[in-house]
């Protein structure tokens, strides 16, 4: 099955969900075409293809305009669902302007992780930030047995991040762990960053921060999804790594130090693929094991 036919089978899924009422009817559009499925938007008159007829009454749109107090259009973004965390994520739209991003939680792993990415954002509301920039929590709640939680809109701009600026905000996330110890956002990957036009490092998607885990796991997840763009798992494993010490050097860890921290990472990520019972990177067996086994031959 392509992509355009999975994005589209779950498409149909998720609008059973957020439209489950039969009055009203409002007139959407898939965008930019149904090969090319990526968004589902409010229907304008020069929008191609057909036209898609969903019930407003008792939508996700009503419910939104209820809670965000503002009537709202809603986007919802057409992904694929091929991800151990998928779920549907809306732009909520009133007057022209883009009010918020929405989560929703349509199944027991994804509710559980929209609703601890709200508490983590709760905590770091309470920090003293002077590098990381977060989105603000606008509305957190249930609907229809779904977590639904809408964050303020980041002003994204694309552009490289320095990588001073990079390690300043992992070592402000980092203190966040107060006196559980060192604090990680758990997926700083370059989509899920950018550089703002004051200086500071815009960060969302807080859904995976843990507290208590070795200082530069940031650092070190961040390079290696950079390295998975270009190179298999498995050697992205071996430059992980690899440049571990020069990597983690200032965060003040020994090269001994480093190399082990990498090893835990790798590790502690093949767990998180467990237990979300989804295996991107393949199995451990080929991309992490023989790394492990090759490192316990030389010490």
């Amino acid at each position: 099955m392509n992509d355009a036919k999975i994005r589209l089978r779950y498409l149909d899924e998720t609008v059973r969900l957020l439209h489950p009422g039969s009055g009203s009817p409002r007139a959407y559009s898939v965008l930019p075409h149904r090969l090319l499925p990526r968004r589902l938007a409010p229907r304008r008159w020069w929008h191609p293809g057909r036209k898609l007829v969903l019930a407003a009454d008792g939508s996700i749109a009503a419910h939104l305009s209820d809670v965000l107090g503002a009537p709202i259009e809603t986007v919802l973004h057409v992904r694929p669902a091929r991800r151990a965390n998928r779920k549907p994520i809306l732009e909520a739209w009133s007057g022209g302007e883009r009010l918020a991003y929405v989560k929703i939680g349509d199944t027991a792993r994804a509710r559980e992780l929209v609703a601890h990415e709200a508490a983590a954002l709760r905590r770091m509301a309470d920090q003293a930030f002077k590098t990381v920039v977060v989105p603000t929590v606008l509305h957190h709640g249930r609907w229809r047995d779904l977590e639904v939680l809408a964050l303020s809109p980041l002003p994204v701009r694309r552009g490289r991040v320095p990588a001073a600026l990079l390690t300043d905000a992992i070592r402000e996330i980092a203190a966040t762990g107060g006196p559980a110890g060192a604090a990680w956002h758990g997926d700083l990957s370059p989509w899920n960053i950018s550089p703002s036009a004051d200086g500071r490092l815009l960060v969302w998607d807080w859904e995976r921060y843990a507290v208590g885990v070795p200082c530069g796991f940031d650092a070190l997840h961040h390079l290696f999804q950079r390295a998975l763009r270009r190179m298999s798992p498995a050697t992205a494993a071996r430059a992980c790594l690899a440049q571990s010490v020069g990597v983690l050097a200032p965060f003040g860890l020994s090269a001994a130090q480093a190399r082990l921290t990498a090893l835990h990472y790798l590790i502690a990520l093949a767990d998180r693929h467990a237990a979300d019972g989804h295996s991107p990177l393949g199995s451990p067996d080929v991309w992490l094991n023989p790394l492990l086994d090759h490192q316990e031959l030389l010490t």
